[in-house]
C-alpha cells in the first residue's frame, strides 16, 4: 500500500459516556485499544494520526483536536479530512479490538480501485462509517452536514460514488460481523476480553 495515497486516522475523541471512563486507555489483550487500534492502522500505512485530545494522545501518535467539537463521529471525521495530505484516508473507531489489518487493507484497496468518495463495509445490511476509507471530496459533504447540525454520518454518503462491500463479499476472504463489534459499556468490554483470552488459548 503506497502511503502517498492513503492516511490512517484512528478516532479517539468520543465521551465514552457509557463505559464510564476514557475508552482509548483501556487494556485489552495486553495493550490499550487505542495502541490496539493503531497497530492495525499501521500495517497498512505508515502514516496514521489520532484525532482526539492532544494533552491525552499525542505521546501515542501526532494528535489532532476536532474543528467542530462536541459533534461526534462526523467531527471526528471532518478534523481527519481537515488535516490529511492524502486523497484516501482510512477512518477507524478507537473501540473495535477485533478489526484484523487484513480487513483494513482490502477495504484501502478497494477504496484506491474503485476511486469512491467513500468505500465501506456492509454488516447486518447497515454501512459501518467508522471503518471505512474516505476521500477527501467528503469534506465538504461533512462541513456542510455539521454547519446545519445534521451528525448522522450514513445518510451523507453520496449517491453513485459510494462503494458498499457487502457481508458475502467480506465472507469470502473470512472477514466476519463479528470484527466489528465495538465496546461501548463495561459489560462489553468484560464479553470483548473473555472472547480474546478464549480465542488465545
Amino acid at each position: 500500500m503506497a502511503s502517498d495515497q492513503l492516511t490512517g486516522f484512528v478516532l479517539a475523541g468520543g465521551k465514552s459516556t457509557r463505559m464510564g471512563q476514557d475508552k482509548a486507555g483501556l487494556a485489552f489483550g495486553g495493550a490499550t485499544l487505542l495502541a490496539t487500534a493503531l497497530a492495525r492502522a499501521r500495517v497498512v500505512t505508515p502514516e496514521v494520526f489520532i484525532v482526539g485530545s492532544p494533552a491525552l494522545y499525542s505521546g501515542y501518535a501526532p494528535t489532532f483536536s476536532d474543528v467542530f467539537p462536541e459533534c461526534g463521529p462526523l467531527g471526528g471525521i471532518h478534523t481527519a479530512l481537515s488535516h490529511t495530505r492524502t486523497e484516501f484516508n482510512l477512518i477507524l473507531a478507537v473501540d473495535t479490538p477485533f478489526l484484523s489489518a487484513g480487513l483494513l487493507a482490502y477495504l484501502a484497496e478497494r477504496a484506491l480501485d474503485s476511486r469512491a468518495v467513500v468505500t465501506a463495509p456492509v454488516v447486518k445490511a447497515y454501512p459501518q462509517p467508522l471503518c471505512a476509507v474516505y476521500n477527501r471530496s467528503f469534506l465538504p459533504i461533512a462541513t456542510a452536514a455539521l454547519k446545519a447540525g445534521n451528525y448522522k454520518i450514513v445518510p451523507l454518503f453520496p449517491q453513485g460514488s459510494t462503494l458498499l462491500v457487502e457481508e458475502a463479499e467480506l465472507a469470502k476472504f473470512a472477514f466476519t460481523a463479528e470484527m466489528f463489534d465495538n465496546l461501548n459499556t463495561p459489560e462489553d468490554l468484560e464479553r470483548a476480553r473473555r472472547r480474546d483470552s478464549d480465542k488465545n488459548q
